[in-house]
């Protein structure tokens, strides 16, 4: 508490400080004014301190003397309120004394009551300021009037009382005015310290609002009343990709789409005081990735509760979603496995039994039959029906892989050799190889990754039926993590085939059964890796596959426990959206 509050406190460290300044002010004052009367009264160097006045050396040694006793007292006072009024009335005594013995209303030594009403001013409020202008004038009257009137010796002891009135009362009024203005100007200072408290306590309390909103895990946005943002925590950064400096000003419908919608229903069911709803959206990172949000906004209100803007928060759904969907595709799996995997030995088993029949009419038959192209059709498409049973088995029973550490780079070098010899590649089209001149290792079977890059190589080069350029690059990421990209110039997907790209017997643009992503998906999934597309029609297509360097092997033994832990991964799901 400070020492020019009214109420009585604690003392620290900084008010000790300034009554110990007062304190040896006074005694630098007393010094001043000891040379001052030395030099004054004798107008030489070598004058006798025995023809100094009495009053100026009493008043001198008293003030010395306290001047001690009050620091002594600084030291171990536990509240320096009541010693600053002592100060301050003791001081108002030596002053009377010494103006009495100095010439009563003649004395020089008068100004010394201004000088510590001035000095009050900075120690106390304005009303206490004035309460010692108040002591000086009564001493300095009652002075005044009692030497004046006889009562005690002094200069105007005989002089006309009227006379003694009328100085009296110029120099009390002198007093007032002072007092007054130092009141004045203890309040401004007061003001001032209760301003810069003030200023002191906001910019704390702002720099607290900044350290809650940066350490909020959810992405926090707040807007004015037209969407521009002017709040973008760190988890906003974090989520979206986007810096607070580029998005602030921006308006919030650039980042999450028209939600003019969400906003007016979020309004209407906080205005009604019920639960204010969540909702979805996707938006798009600067790398041109989508990212699915779960979102909620409400009323942002100033201080006299008017609307002032708008709070948005939100969460990365992303992975939620992603395992969702990896649940959804293990229970389509488990189905499929369940019902196909029998139903493809009953379906290869007779169309085996067809070609071996079709093959033995064929070779009783002269070449120029009409018959033998019939037969080559029948036999081209029990291969193919063949090869469809072939890969659905291969998704629906994984094998197990063999996993050892590899080099990736050399795994699409052998593949890139094998692509520039296939029949899928015209003049037309460029495969271009971004590979780096060191080893780029995980752990992961070989032939499963191979298959990945072939399958993921032959539909880009089928997205391209014109031509065009195919880049495949390697890299490492943090983490311990790896990334293999491939990237094309061909025909593009529109989202709603970028989202059900990895579904099985999905529609595909290549003419193939759907399976084959799908395939990628499953390898990558057990080689404990991610894989992302980005697609816009008429631009090409990039995906982006980022294993372990030490990937977590999933035989295929595990892949029924998988399964069977499906529910148990749902409710775990669904508790987790509702955290969120």
């Amino acid at each position: 508490m400070s020492i020019v509050d009214e109420n009585p406190g604690p003392t620290n460290w900084s008010e000790r400080q300034r009554v110990t300044k007062l304190i040896i002010g006074r005694m630098m004052v007393a010094a001043i004014l000891f040379a001052v009367a030395y030099f004054w009264y004798g107008s030489r160097l070598d004058v006798a301190l025995s023809e100094l006045p009495n009053g100026i050396l009493i008043v001198l040694s008293l003030s010395l003397g306290l001047s001690v006793i009050y620091l002594v007292l600084t030291r171990v006072a536990s509240n320096l309120k009541w010693q600053l009024w002592v100060q301050f009335v003791l001081d108002a005594v030596l002053i009377t004394w010494l103006v009495w013995r100095t010439g009563d209303l003649a004395s020089p030594y008068i100004t010394l009551y201004i000088i510590l009403i001035s000095v009050a001013s900075l120690f106390f409020r304005p009303f206490p300021t004035i309460i010692v202008a108040i002591i000086c004038i009564l001493m300095f009257a009652s002075m005044a009037f009692l030497s004046g009137m006889g009562i005690i010796s002094g200069v105007n002891s005989g002089q006309p009382l009227s006379k003694v009135t009328e100085i009296a009362s110029f120099h009390v009024v002198a007093l007032l005015v002072v007092g007054l203005l130092a009141a004045r100007l203890a309040e401004r200072r007061s003001s001032g310290e209760r301003l810069a408290e003030t200023a002191k306590t906001l910019a704390n309390l702002q720099l607290l609002h900044e350290r809650i909103i940066e350490s909020i895990r959810s992405g926090l946005i707040t807007t004015d009343l037209d969407g521009r943002i002017y709040t973008f925590n760190a988890a906003a950064t974090e989520i979206t990709g986007y810096r607070p400096a580029e998005m602030k000003g921006r308006s919030v419908f650039s980042l999450f789409g028209d939600i003019r919608e969400s906003i007016d229903l979020s309004l209407h069911f906080q205005g009604e005081g019920e639960q204010i709803p969540r909702f979805e959206t996707d938006l798009e990172t600067p790398q041109g990735f989508a990212v699915r949000i779960g979102y909620s906004i409400s009323q942002l209100y100033s201080e006299s509760h008017e609307a002032s803007g708008m709070i948005i928060t939100f969460q990365d759904l992303t992975e939620i979603r992603s395992m969702e969907e990896s649940v959804r595709r293990k229970d389509r799996l488990a189905a499929v496995g369940r019902v196909g995997a029998g139903l493809a030995h009953e379906i290869r088993n007779p169309l085996g039994a067809m070609r071996g029949a079709i093959q033995v009419l064929r070779s009783n038959m002269p070449p120029e039959s009409i018959h033998v192209d019939l037969m080559d059709i029948i036999l081209r498409e029990s291969d193919r029906l063949n090869n469809i049973i072939t890969n659905f088995l291969s998704y629906a029973r994984p094998k197990a892989g063999n996993f050892t550490e590899i080099d990736l780079c050399e795994a699409i070098r052998d593949t890139v050799r094998l692509l520039e010899h296939s029949p899928d590649i015209k003049k037309s089209h460029t495969i271009v190889a971004n590979l780096p001149d060191t080893p780029v290792t995980t752990l992961g079977d070989v032939t499963q990754l191979k298959q990945i890059f072939w399958n993921l190589s032959r539909n880009s080069l089928s997205a391209m039926p014109d031509g065009g350029s195919l880049h495949v690059g390697v890299g490492t990421l943090p983490n311990k993590r790896v990334k293999v990209t491939f990237e094309d110039t061909g025909v593009g997907m529109p989202p709603e085939q970028v989202e059900q790209l990895f579904e099985p017997f999905a529609n595909s643009t290549t003419g193939g059964t759907g399976l084959g992503l799908s395939i990628v998906y499953q390898i990558v999934r057990d080689h404990s890796g991610v894989i992302n597309v980005r697609s816009s029609e008429g631009e090409g297509t990039l995906i982006a596959i980022e294993f372990p360097r030490e990937a977590k092997v999933k035989p295929a033994e595990k892949a029924a426990d998988d399964r069977s832990n499906g529910m148990r991964l749902k409710e775990y799901l669904n508790v987790k959206e509702g955290d969120s």
